[in-house]
Formats: C-alpha cells, sequence, structure tokens
C-alpha cells in the first residue's frame, strides 16, 4: 500500500507535468492499477483486507457467539449475554481453552454488526416525555442498600426529574410522577412507558394493553396520554434508558451517605438544578433554557394533586391491629373488631373509619413488624393500669424526655399509683392536644408542682374554649348581670317579724280604739 505523499507525487505527474499513467508506472515502479487509484482519490490510503485473517483461536466458536448474541435479541434487557458470561459458558461447556480478552475482543467486534440503526425523533415542546425505574446504591445511617430511582425526562428540552424511593410499588409510581409534574410546573401531553405492571395488566396486541384501573383513574387526574413501548424495543425508550445511565454515573459516584430518603432527594434535586445548565443536545441553548420555552406548552396541573396510594378493606383484631403487607398497625381501641379502610402511601399508612382518619403510621417496609401508638391503647391502660409497665406499645415507644420526667416525677410522689395519675396525663393529649399538654407539662416541671391536676390545670388555663380572656372564646363573650343588692333592703319590714314591745304597743293600741267605740 503506497502511503499519502507518494500520491501526491503521482498525481502531480500526472495532472502539472502531464505524464501518462504508463509513464509513471515506469517512473516510480508502481503497478498502473495503482496509479489509476492515486489519480481518482488524493485522501489518506486505508487498509482494508481483501480476505478476513484466520482466527485459530477463535474461528471454531464464532458461529457459537453470533447464535447465542441473535437469541439475546428476544431476551429482557437486563439478562442477555455479557462477553464474561459467553466466555464463561465457552470454557465450561465448549471447552475453550482461549484468554478472556480474545473473546471480549471478538464480541466488541461482532456487536457492532448486530447493531440496527436508529432514526433521529424531533419533539415538539410540551408534546412527550419518557419515564422509567433504575437502581443505585446509597450507603443508609451506615448500611448500603438498594434504592429505586423514578426517572422522568421531558423530550424537547430534556429536562430531567430524578427521585429515590425504597420500592417500585404503584403508590410509589404515581407518587413519583406526580413530584415530576409539580417540578416541571406542568403536565406533558404524552407520556411513553414501558409496559410496566403498576400500569398495564396484559400486553395485546399490537399498540393494545389491558390497563390496571387505578392508572387509569391517574391519567384521568392529570388528562396526559399514555404510550407503551413495544416489547423488548429498549431503543424507544433511548431518552429515559439514557438518563437512568446518567443519573447512576454522576447522582450516585461517589456511592452518598444519607441518613433518610428525604436527605437522599433533598440532594437529588439540588443535582437536578445543576443540571439546568447543561447544553441540550443538538440545540443552541441549554436544558433550563429550552425548559422555559417548554414549560409554557405543558398541561395545567389540577387544583388538588391526585391520592398517590393503594386502598384495601381491613379488620380489627383483638389487639386493636389491621396487617397489611406482612406488618401490622395499631388502630384506637374503640375502634377494635371494626371494618376499616387502610390507604398504603410511599411513606404513611392512613386506616380510616369511613371519611375519617382515625391512625396514621410511618410505613414499615421490613416483614413481622408491629407497628404501634401508646395513644390508641389508653383507654384500655387506664383500666387496667398494671399492665403499663408490660404492654408492647409501651416498650416500644421511645418516650420523649419531658414525658419520662413527669412520669418519675409522679412515681415518686403518689408511689403506687403514679402510673395511673401518668395516663390521666396522657389522655388530656386526646382532647386538647398534645403540644398543649406538653407545654403545661414543662410549666409544671418548672414550678416543681407536678399532679395531674396540676397540668390538667395549665392544660384548661390555655384552652380558648375555657380561658374568658382569649379572644374568640365563647366564654368571655357571655355577660353576667349581677343583682342590686339595695333591693333586699326594701323588701326587709315585710320580711323580718316584729319585736315583742312593737306586738304590745299594737296591741294597746287597738284597745283602746275599740273601747272608745
Amino acid at each position: 500500500m503506497i502511503q499519502v505523499d507518494q500520491k501526491e507525487n503521482i498525481r502531480r505527474l500526472y495532472f502539472i507535468k502531464r505524464h501518462s499513467i504508463r509513464q509513471i508506472a515506469e517512473e516510480l515502479h508502481h503497478s498502473r492499477k495503482t496509479v489509476r487509484k492515486a489519480i481518482v482519490d488524493a485522501s489518506i490510503p486505508q487498509y482494508h483486507l481483501a480476505v478476513a485473517k484466520p482466527s485459530p483461536v477463535m474461528g471454531p466458536y464464532q458461529e457459537t457467539i453470533r447464535s447465542w448474541l441473535e437469541a439475546d435479541k428476544n431476551q429482557p434487557a437486563k439478562q442477555r449475554h455479557t462477553a464474561h458470561r459467553i466466555y464463561e459458558r465457552l470454557t465450561s461447556e465448549h471447552g475453550f481453552t482461549g484468554a478472556e480478552r480474545t473473546v471480549r475482543e471478538h464480541v466488541a467486534k461482532l456487536k457492532r454488526t448486530l447493531e440496527e440503526l436508529s432514526i433521529p425523533l424531533g419533539f415538539d415542546p410540551g408534546a412527550d416525555a419518557q419515564c422509567d425505574w433504575g437502581e443505585a446504591q446509597v450507603c443508609m445511617l451506615g448500611k448500603v442498600q438498594s434504592v429505586q430511582a423514578f426517572c422522568m425526562k421531558l423530550s424537547y428540552s430534556g429536562k430531567p426529574f430524578v427521585m429515590a424511593f425504597p420500592t417500585q410499588r404503584q403508590e410509589a409510581f404515581f407518587e413519583g410522577q406526580r413530584r415530576a409534574f409539580e417540578w416541571y410546573e406542568g403536565v406533558p401531553m404524552r407520556i411513553s412507558y414501558d409496559n410496566l405492571t403498576t400500569a398495564v395488566r396484559r400486553v395485546l396486541q399490537g399498540r393494545n394493553r389491558d390497563e390496571q384501573n387505578t392508572f387509569i383513574a391517574f391519567r384521568s387526574h392529570y388528562l396526559f396520554e399514555s404510550h407503551f413501548a413495544t416489547p423488548k424495543q429498549p431503543r424507544e425508550q433511548g431518552r429515559v434508558e439514557s438518563l437512568v445511565g446518567y443519573m447512576r454515573r454522576n447522582y450516585f459516584v461517589p456511592v452518598p451517605e444519607v441518613a433518610s430518603f428525604e436527605e437522599l432527594n433533598r440532594m437529588l434535586l439540588i443535582r437536578l438544578q445543576e443540571d439546568d445548565k447543561r447544553q441540550v443536545s443538538g440545540k443552541a441553548m441549554t436544558i433550563g433554557e429550552a425548559w422555559q420555552e417548554e414549560k409554557s406548552r405543558l398541561l395545567p396541573l389540577p387544583r388538588f394533586p391526585h391520592r398517590c396510594c393503594i386502598s384495601r378493606p381491613v379488620r380489627a383484631n383483638n389487639l386493636s391491629m389491621v396487617s397489611f403487607d406482612g406488618n401490622r398497625y395499631s388502630v384506637p381501641a374503640e375502634y377494635g373488631f371494626s371494618r376499616l379502610t387502610l390507604h398504603a402511601y410511599v411513606w404513611r399508612i392512613e386506616v380510616a373509619c369511613g371519611d375519617r382518619v382515625i391512625a396514621i403510621h410511618e410505613r414499615c417496609y421490613d416483614k413481622g413488624r408491629e407497628v404501634t401508638d401508646v395513644d390508641h391503647y389508653l383507654p384500655l391502660l387506664i383500666q387496667r393500669p398494671g399492665a403499663f409497665p408490660y404492654a408492647r406499645p409501651v416498650r416500644k415507644w421511645k418516650m420523649p424526655p419531658v414525658y419520662r420526667e413527669i412520669y418519675e416525677a409522679l412515681c415518686r410522689k403518689h408511689d403506687g399509683y403514679g402510673v395511673r395519675e401518668f395516663l390521666q396525663v396522657l389522655a388530656l393529649g386526646r382532647v386538647y392536644g398534645k403540644e398543649a399538654v406538653e407545654q403545661a407539662m414543662s410549666q409544671a416541671l418548672a414550678e416543681n408542682f407536678v399532679s395531674s391536676d396540676r397540668i390538667r390545670q395549665l392544660v384548661l388555663s390555655t384552652d380558648p374554649r375555657v380561658n374568658q380572656d382569649a379572644p374568640g372564646s365563647y366564654l368571655g363573650q357571655v355577660k353576667v348581670v349581677l343583682p342590686d343588692l339595695g333591693q333586699f333592703d326594701r323588701l326587709r319590714p315585710a320580711l323580718v317579724p316584729p319585736s315583742h314591745h312593737e306586738v304590745s304597743k299594737v296591741g294597746g293600741a287597738t284597745a283602746a280604739a275599740a273601747g272608745g267605740e
């Protein structure tokens, strides 16, 4: 193969000095075919194999590897052969004795020949978005664990949204979209999904889907259109798939060390704000600038957000607990054995009787746990104060310091009746609110006068329903008319009996008058 300077010399002889092809070939000792190629093409010569080189190591296995990679096209994206897995199978199943590096180089070349071409797409502002899930590792409270990252990306501006959850369940799927809409300050007209079971019950022919009723209700609330990708065609979700990889490489490297999901999601929002400065691929503007253009084209947010939960009918047992997802949650003892409704949100559990919420708990994702509230068992504990030290809700209760001080002070003061007095204090919280009771407890400790009656008195003194001086108090608006005590003096002659002397005088005067007559 001739070099680029030799090609230049040939072209100069032909075009400038007007030598014939035969003269150039004889003078420079090249074949006429080589001279003709140099005259036609002035580019840098490239070496091309006319016949593929023999591969004694990989040759016998090339067709096997190709068949495995072809079969992978019909497999889930996350369950396809890697070069390392191909090397392991060749070694164990086919007696391959070559190096893993040789297999990796061959697989890389072969995959390039199997890749399908794609068409570049463009979208109007506010017209489309894509969403999917990804998984990442974090160090939470000193323990490395997996978190599920909900990812959404606007197709026009490329503005991303990422939020971490402990699960990919339907309530998290809805909550992630609701938070994304609030982040975008609007709703895209169409959202493209993979065939998630939280949205699709069954994939039908073509683009038809048997959708979950709860997903239809969610879509109806925000009035966007849904689009589902063709099964086993990840390129249709290319934008959000690239976001999942970008999120792992940039938001979770190094592995974040956080104390809670709340802290992790605050960190992610900061990173998302910083991404507004990145340039949109194929556009002469940043993500933030493109989003400002797109924002006005999004559908408006509804007046109220969607209630992102799943609801289940439950029944309280003899321990005043309801069961959900392998755990038990307490309800007030008054609702024992009642039929109730449980609403499971991502971060909390609500139990309702009709339209009234009677219990709220932090959601537990472990199994076989009891989540209890001491207040729910107060009526029973007041009836049976001897069970207080042994009751599981009490033993699990992280008693705040002010409660601990009041409890110990009452036990010292009342000896065997301290528990009963303390339970009466706790019962005040059900009527007047925990904040008012805690303030009263702190004041009683400051006065060094701790008793249930004193705490009740302090609570009542700050309750607007009882305090006459408080603005808006109905007792303060009542006018009491005091009696006029002077009226009793005018009634006194008729009410007080006459003395003996006054009776004698009256009697003599009467007798004299009678004799005169």
